[in-house]
């Protein structure tokens, strides 16, 4: 089988965990990377033992240079996805991007019109769609199983530590800097119910903000950094707690410590929170992105959803209730339970997921989505990605509008066109 070389463009959290999947399949060679950070980008190239003259300091350098391996997968911050993803696409790069697609709908619409026009293997890391979960619980809708699906409910829990890690302290927490909540996080969760229903979505409402992570709700004695506060060991939101603490309760040495200091030693780690951002009190840092926030769907044939985003869960996985005219299903990404309106409650089904947790991969999700875009990218057939260029874009016009139906309080109507929810047509 012809080898496939690949070029990591952003060697963060994403990147890296995308990079270490893909360099376990045999065809796959990573030789090349673009990382501004000059520590991220100095161990990535150690790992992977590139050659000098591959190693650049960011996708400009890289894009300047020309056309270095076949695939790019892009993990940039959001803001630079689609001046990168653009300008790659164009020099013929297959790709792997990293989901959001931007942060505006425009930006996304060019990075699709780019795939489209270089017909290249595309996919956004929607990685929910393709947990052993998520395949089993979508034969078992679309077999009929439980008759039509007329209603859902889903819960996203962020849990209280990630919403403190990524979206107060961390580089997810200011709408201006990154994009909104819904658009950072809840993505997943909106394209995954697209996926499961396979309907178009014609109206939206929501409702969400930030209530809590504020200045307002700064508990009297606190400091702005945990490791100065008199009051830090009542405190949930504790920075010293999260990384030090829990870190070693848990034996984390990798995600969420890695983003925090590439010293996850207790030394590196306490200078770390003394200096960095991540240091800082909950109420005294300059997020702007809701804290919680509920959308309601309305499908084509009347069929609606409720979606559930909140910070303020402990670590349990997501939850779905899907409510349908012969029967019922509830799941949490883990076990799938049926409820036969005839014949009462069926055996429970364990899908023994390689691990359900952030950091173990989306409950297999992201080694599963690898596995398929690199076999799409061998056999040159677009037909094994599940979250292609037209069911992303048509996800995300759908994250925007609700995000929209917030701010203005008002139900919103997707008038766009409805594109395929599965699988693009092979090119």
């Amino acid at each position: 089988m012809k080898e496939i070389t690949v070029v990591v463009v952003g060697a963060g959290s994403r990147g890296s965990t995308y990079a270490r999947f893909s360099k376990d399949l045999p065809q796959v060679k990573i030789v090349a990377v673009a990382e501004p950070n000059e520590e991220s980008r100095r161990r990535f190239a150690s790992e992977y033992t590139l050659q000098p003259e591959n190693v650049f300091q960011d996708w400009q350098s890289l894009a300047q240079h020309g056309r270095v391996a076949d695939v790019a997968i892009v993990a940039t911050q959001d803001s630079m996805h689609r001046d990168s993803a653009v300008a790659l696409l164009d020099q013929g790069y297959h790709m792997l991007l990293e989901k959001p697609l931007a942060p505006h709908l425009r930006d996304c619409e060019e990075i699709i019109d780019a795939a489209n026009r270089n017909g290249k293997i595309f996919a956004v890391c929607h990685v929910l769609r393709y947990t052993d979960y998520s395949r089993k619980l979508k034969e078992i809708i679309d077999s009929g199983e439980i008759g039509e699906i007329v209603s859902v409910q889903h819960l996203e829990p962020v849990v209280w530590w990630h919403q403190a890690h990524s979206f107060v302290r961390g580089h997810w927490r200011n709408e201006e800097e990154s994009s909104f909540m819904l658009l950072a996080k809840s993505c997943h969760d909106i394209d995954w119910l697209l996926f499961m229903l396979n309907r178009r979505c014609e109206r939206v409402s929501s409702f969400g903000n930030l209530t809590h992570f504020r200045k307002e709700c700064r508990p009297e004695g606190a400091a702005e950094r945990c490791l100065d506060c008199s009051i830090e060991r009542s405190c949930p939101y504790s920075a010293k707690r999260i990384y030090l603490d829990d870190s070693h309760n848990t034996g984390w040495r990798d995600w969420p410590l890695t983003a925090v200091t590439p010293d996850v030693t207790e030394a590196g780690i306490l200078t770390a929170l003394q200096e960095g951002p991540y240091g800082r009190c909950v109420y005294s840092c300059d997020n702007d992105v809701v804290d919680h926030q509920v959308v309601n769907f309305e499908f084509e044939g009347g069929r609606t959803a409720s979606f559930t985003m909140t910070a303020f869960a402990p670590a349990i996985n997501r939850c779905t209730r899907f409510f349908g005219t012969h029967g019922y299903i509830e799941g949490d990404s883990n076990n799938i339970r049926i409820y036969d309106y005839l014949t009462g409650w069926k055996p429970t089904i364990d899908i023994n997921q390689l691990d359900g947790t952030i950091s173990g991969g989306h409950g297999g999700g992201d080694q599963r989505m690898v596995e398929a875009f690199f076999r799409a990218v061998a056999e040159n057939n677009q037909a094994y990605i599940l979250s292609g260029a037209s069911a992303s874009l048509e996800s995300h016009r759908v994250v925007f509008s609700a995000e929209q139906a917030r701010k203005e309080g008002r139900v919103i109507s997707i008038s766009q066109k409805s594109v395929p929810m599965g699988v693009d047509s092979v090119r």
